[in-house]
């Protein structure tokens, strides 16, 4: 049974007070390192997990199946909850009624992994609530997740800023190489457009189909930027190295699957004017002596976006960008703009039964 109002858990499961709620956080997908393979290996990923957007699932026990959500965004998703909940009841033949609740879910096809965490959330609650010990790559699996890339896989573990090697030839998700939690001072602004959806599903591998392989030389430019660059500079703190080499790293990919995106670097031209704006003002908008990191920004799009995101050292940096954005008037109506930190950890969980049992 599914429930298209949202409703009440505490009146829908069959002891109220033991349920478990899982919080998957979203994430950045800032690239891929080869995504046609010419350097030997298909796709490998750079991504970061970010705080400020989640996913949110409780599990309880129910006298008869049930899915409830408690808004448009969280119905919408109601149907792919029931074939998530139905693959993991079949897997694990465990198809014991049970109540499962959307309490929040990430926007959906923009950039943030939404599809993945979905799946991940369910499918942790789901063992939890059972007390199996899957780990959380055959979750993916058997929910159909981590085709191309293990960012979101692994984020949902971990966080931080990760580098996965691409999937292996027996079609298990990406290994992580690669985990750095980067300074906390470091702060992302997230610039969202409500009139834009990225690809996914079927149009997306269409597209990745319809691109020529990206060179070789590009690829191994990529490479050369994640290892020498980005990985160093998060490493150690060095926000500028870091910063130029994200950029970089957006500007080849940008522009090689621009084709697939209405021909721009991003999917949503209102989006793309805002970030190349906050790049182009950066020095301008310095606050207190100009160092390499007051003029450095990463930027570029999740994903398919229409996303956009700029990285800058610290929460100052941040707010006289945004503050003189608004002041120059390039913040359209429909962009919405956050500004989050890195996050260093993964998905939270909270089995409420045991606080039950310890009344």
């Amino acid at each position: 049974m599914m429930d298209s109002p949202a409703s009440s858990l505490e009146t829908l499961c069959a002891e109220p007070t033991a349920r478990v709620s899982i919080r998957a956080p979203g994430r950045l997908h800032l690239g891929f390192l080869d995504p046609a393979g010419t350097l030997g290996r298909r796709f490998g990923s750079l991504g970061l997990v970010i705080d400020g957007f989640e996913t949110e699932v409780e599990l309880c026990d129910s006298q008869a199946p049930r899915i409830s959500a408690t808004g448009p965004a969280e119905r919408a998703e109601v149907e792919r909850a029931a074939a998530h909940l139905h693959e993991l009841q079949r897997h694990s033949g465990r198809p014991d009624p049970l109540h499962l609740r959307l309490v929040r879910v990430l926007p959906a096809h923009a950039g943030f992994g939404s599809g993945t965490q979905l799946a991940l959330a369910i499918g942790r609650a789901f063992a939890q609530w059972h007390r199996l010990d899957i780990a959380t790559p055959r979750l993916a699996q058997w929910l159909g997740r981590g085709v191309r890339s293990g960012i979101g896989i692994a984020g949902f573990d971990q966080g931080g800023l990760l580098v996965d090697g691409g999937p292996g030839n027996d079609g298990a998700p990406a290994s992580v190489l690669s985990r750095i939690a980067l300074p906390a001072a470091w702060r992302v602004v997230v610039v969202q457009d409500s009139g834009h959806r990225g690809l996914s599903g079927a149009a997306e591998r269409s597209a990745i189909a319809s691109i020529p392989p990206l060179p070789q030389a590009l690829a191994a430019d990529i490479c050369h930027q994640v290892l020498m660059r980005v990985l160093p500079g998060a490493a150690s703190g060095e926000f500028a190295p870091f910063a130029s080499g994200i950029t970089r790293i957006q500007r080849v990919l940008g522009e090689h699957f621009a084709p697939a995106q209405g021909g721009g670097v991003f999917t949503s031209p209102a989006v793309g004017r805002l970030i190349e704006w906050l790049a182009s003002a950066a020095p301008l908008h310095a606050v207190g002596t100009l160092h390499d990191d007051d003029a450095a920004v990463a930027i570029g799009q999740s994903s398919w976006g229409p996303t956009g995101f700029a990285i800058v050292a610290s929460q100052d940096r941040a707010d006289a960008l945004v503050r003189a954005a608004h002041a120059a008037q390039m913040v359209a109506p429909h962009l919405t703009i956050d500004i989050v930190s890195a996050r260093r950890t993964g998905a939270s969980i909270i089995d409420r039964r045991q606080a039950a049992a310890a009344r």
